[in-house]
């Protein structure tokens, strides 16, 4: 046609209507408002409940912002030049119930050059996959709980290609802007071209008790806003942040009416979140609206590939760098349990183990000689008596077995040492060895020379120059200094 007018661009329109119309009648599908105070998956999932493969199960409509063809001009001279604008129109969202992907929806444009957006969710495509292969699995939403098969399951989800993506998109293009011959399709152009305009990768952590993961999530808000500074962000996005940079650069804490707030990690037109996904997951999401500009990826569908290892890398960057942040020495209430008092079955109530305690630590350091060690580490109170009594600088009779047996039973009611059968002896316990020579260690090589350099150091040791102080004194100023780091940088300033 020839000129192209606004009349012309607006039948054209007209048409698409009429078409969609007609055939949702001849597939007895609703076209419905999309809800606005609702999301719109929640919305249509009944609509998919029986639905056959391959159909078109419910039809929304709703204004959304779209690139238009427009005809600038008068009626009168009939003369029009195109120009492609950017207008808020309606557009129809079919939810279709394809039959390698799921649940997919495509959203059209009504006007020339009708635009779309196929949006595919790959976690369908795997149970599908799953399902046709017989293995057994446990899906919730956008993630895998369980599977009888785990590498199988990540070797399909490896297969992915991006003719898989193209298929699927053309397939439904084609049926939904039904406009052009298929001559015109496959020698004239008349078809979409597909890019990737949006992108999303999630990181499940399946968790088998939901305190421990509050407890977790509650340490990660607290302690990832530093992931927000621009060294942290160039490690995890993997790109170099310069002064020329444009865009957010900042980690945020959103959704705070939420059960499980969102923490949202912004780079340029990108964002990572994290968050709390049905009740047991912990999802790590990078996201993209421009792959080009926040990786460096064109965004053609071929580069599919290189976007999935890019997103994975960062995703896992991430995690490490929570790792660095929380690191695992994190107090998680056991040194709290082995301090408070037991209380046994018969109601018996039993004093905690303490840092400072001479008899207690006598103990200890009775129980990991190096004969009892050799002997298995079974000893009885006869035996390690002498050595007790020894290491409180007293005579056995100002330390008797009573009190030995006392100091014994704190041990046993933690675990750390237990009570041969039919037997006199006592066995000193893999885990009840690391503990005692942690108290020890502590208490003799950290807590007491520490606290003696820093309530009475020696005045003529700060005469000496570093070279000529012992190396383990040089160590010491170093954790006494790495100790005041650590002060400031928790947030206790000295007053």
């Amino acid at each position: 046609m020839y000129p192209v007018s606004r009349a012309v661009l607006r039948d054209i329109a007209a048409q698409y209507h009429h078409w969609v119309t007609r055939q949702s009648q001849q597939w007895r599908v609703p076209i419905l408002k999309a809800p606005d105070d609702e999301k719109r998956d929640v919305f249509v999932t009944p609509y998919f409940r029986h639905a056959q493969p391959d159909r078109v199960v419910a039809i929304l409509k709703a204004r959304e912002p779209a690139r238009i063809l427009i005809a600038i001009g008068t009626p009168k001279d009939n003369r029009w030049h195109l120009e492609l604008k950017q207008r808020w129109v309606d557009h129809y969202n079919f939810y279709i119930n394809d039959a390698d992907w799921g649940r997919i929806f495509v959203r059209v444009c009504p006007y020339f050059p009708f635009s779309a957006r196929v949006c595919l969710n790959q976690h369908h495509w795997l149970a599908r996959r799953l399902a046709r292969k017989g293995l057994r699995f446990r899906q919730c939403a956008n993630a895998f709980l369980a599977c009888a098969d785990p590498d199988a399951l990540q070797a399909v989800a490896d297969s992915l290609t991006p003719e898989d993506l193209t298929r699927c998109g053309h397939k439904w293009l084609t049926r939904l802007t039904p406009f052009f011959t298929k001559a015109e399709r496959e020698h004239a152009g008349c078809a979409h071209r597909l890019f990737i305009a949006q992108a999303e990768w999630c990181d499940n952590l399946v968790w088998r008790q939901r305190a421990a993961l509050d407890a977790l999530e509650e340490r990660l808000l607290d302690a990832n806003r530093t992931i927000g500074r621009p060294t942290s962000l160039s490690v995890v996005f993997g790109r170099r942040i310069t002064r020329y940079h444009r865009g957010k650069l900042q980690t945020v804490i959103e959704d705070l009416n939420l059960p499980n707030p969102v923490m949202r990690t912004h780079y340029q037109s990108g964002i990572l979140k994290q968050y709390v996904r049905d009740r047991y997951l912990l999802r790590t999401e990078p996201a993209s609206n421009n792959i080009y500009r926040d990786y460096g990826i064109p965004k053609a569908v071929a580069n599919l590939p290189a976007l999935r290892a890019r997103m994975a890398q960062i995703a896992e960057t991430y995690l490490n760098v929570q790792q660095d942040i929380l690191e695992t020495f994190v107090d998680r209430g056991q040194f709290q349990a082995l301090h408070a008092p037991t209380v046994l079955p018969n109601g018996k109530r039993i004093p905690g183990l303490k840092l400072d305690h001479p008899r207690q630590t006598a103990v200890m350091q009775a129980l990991t000689r190096f004969s009892h060690i050799a002997a298995a580490s079974t000893f009885t109170t006869k035996e390690i008596h002498a050595h007790v009594a020894e290491a409180l600088d007293v005579s056995m009779a100002d330390f008797s077995l009573g009190s030995l047996r006392y100091e014994l039973s704190k041990l046993r009611a933690k675990g750390l040492v237990e009570k041969i059968p039919h037997s006199r002896r006592y066995r000193l316990l893999p885990q009840g060895y690391k503990i005692c020579v942690v108290y020890l260690k502590l208490f003799e090589k950290v807590y007491a020379p520490l606290t003696a350099g820093i309530l009475e150091p020696c005045h003529g040791d700060d005469r000496l120059t570093a070279e000529r102080t012992t190396r383990l004194d040089r160590l010491y100023r170093a954790v006494v200094t790495a100790l005041d780091h650590l002060v400031d940088a928790v947030g206790l300033k000295a007053a």
